[in-house]
């Protein structure tokens, strides 16, 4: 078990000013007092861990992290339920995830009891800054970078730094998280990821290479882009960070339908979670895949009805127009769609406590 020493941040944020900084913070511009940081290298493993004051990390210029891209990362909330307990959803898969990513990018795996244990002690030390009210949580961003301190590009890096930081939010996409429709922007010219490539890693590189397109997409009057796969342009893959969903047929025989995972897509919490809920709430449920011409036929025929895009920080964004060189088209009326808000509905319900978890995916921190 490795030990955390609690090093308390010795000017924490005065409490009127915190209070006024949670309630009107956007996404990742306030950061709480403290974070955790933990170091590994070959001879002691993982060592010298820190709860300790929120502050700048000193690397030398020559870092691996800077010329070789050795960096991952997790997005997870801590959740206030009525009553004033703090909770944690699914703190396990994200730390699975994170050694998936670390095995992809030839970095040492954390043990998983260790990484919730340091999300633990975060939100512990800093639970005053967990605000109230549901669409209201508090980030976190857990992540890791290569420390060594010279060049050389034939092996991976033989030190690393672990740290967790937060971040209050109120909601993502500039405060729309619920009744509008997000429209995306087909990328046709760039890829996000290739075979055999980092795609269902966590890395920052990906994102690096994605803002290329997503500025095209909002140059188009869109706002997100959606990837198609790398090879033949053809099968849609994602939009932005997030997965994607389709629901088709009506009545008793509605579907959901997600890409499969095939390599190239981030294998995304909520995107599991709502699987394992959309069957529990009588719907269908099919992993495979859908090209970007199946997409625009179904929906004028009326087979697909829904799409919403999943992901920690937006949970559910619905989806209303499709657009791209060659044209587009309107899912459904345009509107978020009765299935999408109803499966929106009860993942909240249960990362808020206000709806019963049968799947023990809460994890109540204090």
């Amino acid at each position: 078990m490795v030990d955390f020493e609690i090093r308390p941040n010795r000017k924490p944020m005065p409490e009127a000013e915190r209070r006024a900084a949670v309630d009107t913070a956007a996404f990742g511009q306030v950061f709480t007092d403290h974070m955790i940081t933990l170091r590994w290298d070959e001879e002691r493993g993982w060592h010298d861990g820190r709860v300790e004051a929120f502050q700048p990390i000193s690397l030398l210029p020559s870092a691996s992290v800077f010329h070789y891209g050795q960096e991952i990362f997790e997005g997870m909330k801590a959740y206030r339920h009525a009553g004033g307990s703090i909770a944690l959803f699914r703190p396990e898969r994200n730390a699975s995830r994170f050694n998936a990513s670390a095995r992809r990018m030839a970095m040492p795996e954390i043990p998983r009891e260790t990484f919730v244990r340091a999300v633990e002690l975060l939100v512990r030390q800093d639970r005053e800054w967990v605000p109230d009210g549901e669409g209201n949580s508090l980030y976190l961003r857990p992540m890791m970078i290569a420390t060594q301190p010279t060049l050389g590009f034939t092996l991976p890096s033989n030190s690393y730094l672990f740290c967790v930081f937060a971040s209050p939010v109120s909601g993502p996409f500039n405060g729309r998280t619920g009744p509008s429709a997000l429209s995306v922007w087909l990328s046709e010219e760039y890829s996000r990821a290739s075979p055999g490539g980092t795609g269902a890693a966590k890395t920052g590189g990906n994102y690096a290479a994605a803002f290329l397109a997503q500025r095209n997409a909002v140059k188009n009057g869109c706002d997100q882009v959606v990837w198609l796969d790398a090879v033949e342009h053809t099968w849609v893959e994602e939009m932005g960070g997030m997965n994607l969903c389709f629901v088709q047929g009506a009545g008793d025989s509605q579907t959901l339908m997600t890409p499969a995972l095939t390599g190239t897509l981030l294998p995304g919490v909520t995107r599991n979670s709502l699987l394992q809920l959309a069957e529990r709430l009588g719907l269908g449920c099919e992993e495979g895949r859908i090209s970007v011409d199946q997409w625009r036929k179904q929906c004028e025929t009326g087979n697909i009805t829904e799409v919403f895009a999943c992901g920690t920080a937006a949970v559910i964004a619905p989806i209303g127009q499709v657009r791209g060189a060659n044209g587009g088209w309107t899912i459904g009326d345009g509107r978020p769609g009765p299935v999408t808000m109803r499966l929106r509905e009860a993942l909240i319900g249960i990362q808020y406590g206000r709806i019963p978890d049968e799947f023990g995916w809460v994890h109540t921190v204090c």
